[in-house]
């Protein structure tokens, strides 16, 4: 486990703040025990291309018009989900694994949910600039479904769960952000 942290530790520290990462040896491990794994990864070019298409829609509706813009400045959006057949198919040395991977300077805890004497719960990050919320990781580990969530650029909390169901964004990944933006309000 001690390699597998400092892999992690390391790989965190070679990828640019504004670039996604690369997949997490963690991010292997899973995939590799899940019955159902849903991976995204969209760069901030195929968010431009992506973009296009909704350009294309002629709904003037001011919501979505708010969203799209949120997308053309958007860095990158990484979502994980894994489905398993058993509960807590993860360990709570994976969980910290994950947690160590986005940790970094620019980046700031702002919720950690945990139910003692298992490894499920909910972790927040956001990163901050000037004051403005510029990316956005969440984690969300339950009995049978470990999720993560990174959303790098500009983010309107208001508007990011819109983004699930587009672009390949799974729908369940929404709990995690409608978590996270349940706590960004209180």
């Amino acid at each position: 486990m001690l390699a597998l942290g400092i892999a992690v530790g390391g790989a965190a520290a070679a990828w640019g703040q504004d670039q996604l990462p690369p997949p997490s040896p963690i991010e292997k491990t899973l995939a590799e025990r899940a019955k159902h794994v849903t991976e995204v990864t969209l760069d901030k070019n195929m968010l431009a291309f992506a973009a296009k298409f909704m350009d294309k829609d002629k709904d003037d509706d001011k919501d979505d018009e708010a969203v799209k813009d949120m997308i053309r400045n958007l860095k990158g959006v990484y979502v994980r989900d894994y489905e398993f057949d058993k509960d807590h198919s993860y360990t709570a040395e994976e969980l910290d694994g994950l947690r160590k991977y986005i940790q970094g300077s620019e980046w700031s805890p702002m919720v950690h949910e945990r139910t003692k004497g298992v490894p499920e719960g909910t972790d927040v990050y956001v990163k901050l600039v000037d004051g403005k919320l510029q990316g956005l990781f969440v984690l969300d580990a339950e009995e049978r479904e470990l999720s993560l969530v990174l959303i790098l650029g500009p983010v309107d909390i208001d508007k990011i769960s819109e983004l699930t169901g587009n672009f390949g964004i799974p729908k369940s990944a929404s709990k995690a952000i409608k978590k996270a933006e349940k706590e960004a309000t209180k």
